[in-house]
Order: C-alpha cells, then structure tokens, then sequence
C-alpha cells in the first residue's frame, strides 16, 4: 500500500467540507489512539507540555473575556472548541474550568477513546467525529478555539484558519500552539523526541511543515486574524517540566489570535 493509499477511520463528507485533512496524519494519530491518557506513552511528550497549556490558555482567555482566573470555574457560560483534540487532553480540564467544550477531531478512534475516558472521569464534553470546514458548514459558532498542536498537521492551512475564522463569533478569540521551523526544534522534537528518547513514534513531526512566527502571522492576517499575544514554551531537562518563555520562540510557541475588526 502507498502513501497516498494508506487506510485511515476517517471518511471525507466531500473533497471542499475535508480540505485541511492529511489522511497519512490522521492514520498515524489513529494508530496510538489507545494510548493517548497513558502518560508513559507515544503522548509523553504532551502530558508534559499540558499543565503550561492549560496555564496561557486559562489566563489569556479570561483576560480576554474578563474574567477573574482565580475564581472557581472562570470560563463558565463560554462554549469553547477544541480542534483536533485527540484523546480529550486539553478538552477535560477546560471543561473543569467551567467551559462548554466541543471536542472535534477526524480521527473516529481518537473519538472513541477522548469520549470514553470523560465518561469514566464523568465530564460532560461534546466530542464529534468530524472536520473544522465541516462543523463551519453547518454553521456552529464558538466564543473560543483551541487550535494545538495541530496547524503543523493540516494539509491545507488557509482552509483550515478561514474555517476557524467562520467558527469563531466576532468577539472571540484563539489559542493557537505550534513548533518553529529552526535547527533547534529539528534537534528536540524529532532528533531528540523522535529517534533518541524515542519518546515519540518517528514519522510524527515533518519538520517542513513547522511555522516560523512570522509565518503563522502572515497565514493569520490573510485568514483576517489579528495577533494580540505570543510566548515561547521552553523545556527543562532537568526537572522535565516546560515554562513559557517572553523572548524564546525556537521550539514551541502560543499565539492569540481574534477576528480582525470589520474583515
């Protein structure tokens, strides 16, 4: 079987609702759906990375709707999509902030698994098999994207952000997470993660397909996106923990983005 007829569990409504979906992607994430909340796991990585997730995603969103993040559930009464959520890692404790989330992903075992374990954590969370330019079409709206970890994935990136710019209500906002295209994060997501720690399966990451700031910026003001914020994560060897960074964008990086005003 070649490339471009590898099997996935996804099956596009249409070629326009699917534009953004790499079927190689979704059969690779496919195959470690299982493991996602195994913290030892293909999603190691991840389950590191999370806790400085959910801190930036936390504090810029109640900063931008105005909310006090000290309060117990401050994102209560905001509906909140998580796109491309896997296995539900930053879906679940969103939702325990107080947010409605709608957790989408076009992996079908991705799904299964991410519905699963919030049933066994008993959370209610909407998760659904299906596309950003699908769930566009049928004309859902949302006051919050979630978008990590998963641009560098997308096959069609413009598709994709001006499905998310159709998604989000005008006064909304995103939280985007993505890797930098530098010899540094070539040498720490896929030398170190991939083939040396072997933290993560190889074939995960396509190093091409990372986005420079700038990059991402120029892609975001062409899908009328403004860029209000953006820090660096920075990982610690030593103590295996991750902090966000003001000035170090090598590797990981955070974005938010809101609708340009009258675009």
């Amino acid at each position: 079987m070649t490339k471009k007829q590898k099997k996935t569990d996804f099956a596009p409504d249409s070629e326009n609702v699917s534009a953004s979906v790499d079927p190689d992607e979704v059969a690779h994430f496919s195959a470690m759906a299982a493991t996602w909340w195994d913290p030892n796991g293909p999603f190691k990585p991840l389950h590191k990375l999370n806790p400085t997730r959910i801190a930036y995603a936390k504090n810029v969103l109640c900063r931008h709707f105005g909310r006090d993040p000290k309060i117990n559930f401050p994102l209560k009464g905001l509906r909140i999509l998580d796109i491309g959520c896997g296995g539900g890692l930053l879906s679940e404790p969103m939702s325990r902030l107080g947010a409605t989330i709608v957790g989408a992903d076009a992996s079908e075992k991705n799904i299964k698994t991410a519905q699963a374990h919030a049933a066994e954590m008993g959370l209610d969370i909407d998760y659904q098999n299906i596309t950003a330019e699908a769930l566009a079409k049928a004309g859902e709206t949302f006051d919050a994207i979630l978008n990590m970890e998963v641009i560098e994935h997308v096959a069609d990136i413009p598709s994709f952000l001006n499905a998310c710019h159709s998604l989000l209500k005008d006064e909304g906002c995103m939280v985007l997470s993505t890797l930098n295209r530098t010899a540094k994060s070539w040498a720490m997501a896929i030398a170190g993660a991939e083939y040396i720690m072997r933290w993560l399966p190889k074939g995960t990451h396509d190093w091409h397909k990372f986005l420079k700031p700038s990059e991402l910026a120029r892609a975001l003001r062409n899908s009328r996106f403004d860029t209000n914020d953006i820090k660096g994560m920075v990982y610690h060897p030593l103590s295996g923990q991750w902090s966000l960074d003001d000035k170090d964008f090598a590797v990981n990086y955070l974005v938010l983005a809101q609708k340009t005003p009258n675009a």
